[in-house]
């Protein structure tokens, strides 16, 4: 790691870092979830398919949560270990930790790529796909599956891109692909007529460029840490413990599909085709909350993961509290936008009235704790970049496993409109769950941070 790396992360301003590291990181993040929004908007506007083809689209969304989920499993407990290591001056350790994760992503493509093309027209017959969606479904997810290396590299090995303070660079990754996503959108789907093949082909193409570059720039003179031959050999005492860190991440993500899964599922049956179409529209808002937090905690992780191994818990702290404090006004901010104008978010995505004016109420019931996600998520993300892995996998189990999912099922059998029912699971559960994280958080900091003071000293 070169010194003046050293010196910004162990003795620079901690605001200035965090907006350093964090404003191409959320940059990068938005620009990501255009991936599947462009997708979403063309498709969505299909002549004479667009509610049924949007619909068939967002019953993908599980497979495409599994995916990355793998891919963060190596990408977001690899990254803080390599930036503890660093902080530590073990260089060495952390180029193992690149490599090992990289052989770990290969591993996971080829099984993910096999199975999930082989089976998914029973998946997502299993995820609400009826006989008028199944065809779009089916479509769009096998072309996606074949480019699943792609996605792996770039969700995999980006956050060692940010980890070691390159934010722009790996802001650099999602906008040469997203931008050769807009391009190839229009032309696909429309142009030469291939629908949602067309998105498809035009997002695998887009990965496949962003893959690209990550690699060059892992494997050439800039990157602090290299990725190589030699340092991909798997050593257990090496990627066990990135594994475990990822567990949390993992957890979240698949879930996430399992989520996906549930509310599908529920709705399906309580209000058709019409309440998925309308769930596909709000998970896609959605992202426009999660992904920005996601990428205002990348930038606070490296700072928090370095001077944490370093023992310099002042620093740990006022980086905690920059993240925080961002964290929690941007989704209040987001709140009151989403509560007040549900319509023209939903209208973003579909011509149809009836879907629209459908999304609309169910939208304002979602969304409604959207405001207390940021407390958990910076909580969560926090317990992470200290490598707190039991704590960080506790945490990320309580709001989708232990609160949301049984909700979905429990709600609409207790509450007489059953469509409001499953859409309330969702805030009370992320009520629940900001309370619980940002106690265990504020009780158990300091002792995190002592223990890591006393492990530098050694």
């Amino acid at each position: 790691m070169s010194q003046q790396t050293k010196q910004d992360m162990g003795t620079g301003s901690i605001p200035k870092l965090m907006l350093n590291l964090a404003i191409p990181a959320v940059v990068a993040q938005l620009i990501n979830m255009l991936y599947n929004i462009v997708d979403r908007i063309y498709i969505g506007h299909i002549p004479d398919a667009g509610a049924s083809a949007l619909t068939g689209v967002g019953l993908f969304l599980p497979i495409l949560m599994m995916i990355n989920a793998f891919a963060m499993l190596a990408g977001s407990g690899g990254a803080p270990r390599a930036a503890i290591a660093m902080g530590r001056n073990d260089h060495e350790n952390a180029q193992k930790i690149l490599g090992n994760c990289f052989s770990v992503l290969l591993i996971f493509t080829a099984l993910l790529t096999i199975l999930f093309y082989i089976f998914a027209p029973q998946m997502l017959r299993l995820f609400g796909a009826s006989d008028v969606t199944l065809p779009y479904a089916l479509s769009y997810s096998r072309i996606y599956i074949l480019g699943t290396v792609f996605v792996m590299i770039v969700m995999g090995l980006n956050p060692f891109i940010t980890t070691q303070g390159f934010a722009k660079i790996s802001m650099i990754t999602t906008v040469v692909g997203a931008i050769c996503n807009i391009i190839l959108d229009p032309i696909l789907i429309f142009g030469l007529g291939m629908g949602v093949q067309g998105a498809a082909v035009a997002t695998v193409i887009s990965q496949a460029v962003s893959a690209v570059w990550v690699l060059r720039f892992l494997t050439g003179p800039k990157s602090l840490i290299r990725l190589s031959l030699s340092s991909m050999k798997l050593v257990p005492e090496v990627i066990l413990p990135c594994l475990a860190l990822g567990i949390s991440t993992f957890v979240m993500l698949s879930t996430e599909s399992i989520l996906n899964i549930s509310f599908n599922s529920s709705l399906s049956r309580y209000g058709g085709d019409i309440a998925v179409g309308a769930m596909t529209i709000i998970s896609s808002c959605s992202q426009l909350v999660m992904l920005p937090l996601q990428g205002i905690c990348q930038g606070g992780q490296p700072i928090m993961s370095f001077n944490f191994g370093a023992g310099k818990k002042d620093r740990v702290k006022q980086a905690f509290r920059c993240q925080f404090s961002a964290c929690v006004c941007f989704t209040v901010l987001m709140w009151i936008l989403l509560m007040v104008f549900p319509q023209v978010f939903a209208g973003i995505f579909s011509s149809d009235s009836a879907l629209v004016d459908y999304t609309v109420w169910t939208m304002r019931i979602y969304m409604a704790g959207i405001f207390s996600t940021g407390v958990q998520i910076a909580c969560q993300q926090t317990f992470m970049a200290l490598g707190q892995a039991k704590i960080s996998l506790l945490m990320a189990c309580l709001r989708k496993l232990v609160l949301l999912i049984p909700l979905i099922f429990i709600l609409p059998h207790i509450l007489p409109n059953q469509v409001f029912g499953v859409f309330l699971a969702e805030p009370v559960s992320d009520i629940v769950a900001a309370t619980v994280t940002g106690s265990m958080l504020f009780m158990r900091l300091n002792g995190i941070l002592d223990r890591g003071a006393e492990e530098k000293g050694k």
